[in-house]
């Protein structure tokens, strides 16, 4: 079951209606619509936002979700739809209900806003740093609600990353396993990874990456903490004939030892926490032989945006990916120069993100039925329709981004090799 802690003058209701985070936080949205260009229907039929603009959302429970916002304004959004108290309305589309609010953050904010804004910031609890062993606990929240779950919305190569489309192509003549390899495949080509190459990945996801390398003739070894994922990992790749050329381990990134051609890491960054991305950066340069290159896929934000919320705590972490954080291409830099790397962006695809997540959430909801009989409620189910609706307004508004990026030592750094990565898109 998925639990929701209840604001206190929820618990309370002789105050509920006389809560004066409550009544700002009413103030407060119908501000935010209006800047939006988009409004809400409340359930007295009255509207709030933008004059003469059809509602995308319809409130259920408004004073419960007004509650949940005033005390918590940084989660209370979210907790408000898993618990029901609005819902877009018919015929709406949750994504796109929520892609005005994503580009209102990427324009310039009044003075008064953002220190609104930081002043509503909650900082990271101190119990979800990324620590060895807390880590583990954190992707374990994740990754370990069964690889079934995984299975219903995932495409067939169980890529739980950005897909990277073919834009001179229609999209509905791609499928997303094809899209899934081609990013894949692009990275393997960054990193160098060929016949004979020893390529060290820190992420191991569920094995897709490690087998399409193995089928190239390079030796793999790669790590995660993820048991489950460990576990499904290993019998994919043993039923690919590759188990010769992969070993996948259960080990963290600062545990690893050895020298590899090649290092590979799509979209684990996130779940490192800036505290420990020098500790990672190391960790990736100890594992880099000489003339070696290692590839990252990262979810990124702008350094401004990176800065404004760096220390703050949001639903994502709170109820998807505790102890996570995006960095900003300009942090990755700052952390990884004490070891002597060189982070270049070579290939961005934010839109590409988009997409993906259309197609996982729009799985997810036609297969919720057998999520449902594996044992989930309810408010999980709006849990997740939200974290995928959420990700991909975000990434539609360009108030996030996803890379590439290729990592040398500053004294190796080969800059043709970078243009003609770019140029290869």
């Amino acid at each position: 079951m998925t639990t929701i802690h209840e604001p206190v003058c929820l618990r309370r209701p002789t105050l509920h209606h006389a809560c004066p985070l409550a009544a700002g936080a009413r103030v407060a949205l119908g501000y935010a619509f209006r800047r939006a260009g988009s409004a809400a229907v409340l359930p007295d039929g009255r509207h709030l936002g933008a004059p003469g603009v059809a509602p995308s959302i319809e409130f259920v429970d408004a004073d419960a979700a007004f509650e949940r916002m005033g005390h918590q304004p940084a989660i209370g959004v979210g907790e408000a739809y898993m618990a029901g108290d609005w819902r877009v309305t018919p015929g709406a589309d949750l994504a796109e209900a929520m892609v005005p609010f994503a580009r209102h953050l990427v324009a310039s904010q009044p003075v008064a806003a953002a220190w609104l804004r930081r002043m509503a910031s909650t900082a990271q609890p101190g119990a979800t740093r990324n620590t060895v062993g807390q880590a583990r606990r954190n992707i374990e929240a994740h990754y370990d609600l069964g690889n079934t779950m995984f299975e219903s919305f995932l495409d067939d190569t169980l890529t739980y990353s950005s897909a990277r489309f073919d834009w001179r192509r229609s999209l509905s003549d791609q499928t997303l396993e094809e899209a899934q390899v081609h990013k894949i495949e692009l990275a393997l080509d960054r990193a160098g990874v060929r016949e004979g190459s020893s390529l060290l990945e820190i992420g191991t996801g569920w094995g897709t990456l490690a087998i399409l390398a193995a089928r190239r003739g390079a030796r793999v070894t790669s790590i995660t903490i993820s048991p489950s994922q460990a576990q499904l990992a290993r019998e994919r790749i043993a039923a690919a004939g590759l188990s010769h050329l992969v070993g996948v381990e259960l080990r963290d990134y600062r545990e690893q030892r050895g020298q590899f051609d090649a290092v590979v890491s799509i979209e684990m960054i996130e779940a490192v926490g800036e505290e420990f991305w020098p500790g990672y950066f190391a960790a990736i340069e100890r594992s880099l032989a000489p003339g070696g290159t290692a590839v990252l896929q990262a979810i990124l934000m702008t350094e401004e945006r990176f800065r404004a919320t760096r220390n703050s705590y949001g639903w994502i972490q709170k109820h998807v990916f505790p102890g996570g954080q995006i960095p900003s291409v300009r942090a990755l830099q700052d952390a990884a120069r004490p070891s002597g790397l060189s982070v270049t962006p070579v290939d961005m695809f934010g839109l590409d993100y988009a997409e993906t997540l259309r197609r996982w959430r729009l799985r997810f909801l036609q297969n919720w039925p057998q999520v449902r009989d594996l044992g989930f409620d309810e408010v999980f189910g709006r849990r997740w329709e939200f974290y995928l609706a959420y990700c991909e307004a975000g990434f539609t508004a360009a108030a996030i981004d996803v890379g590439q990026l290729v990592l040398q030592r500053v004294d190796a750094a080969r800059p043709d090799a970078v243009t003609a990565s770019v140029a290869a898109g």
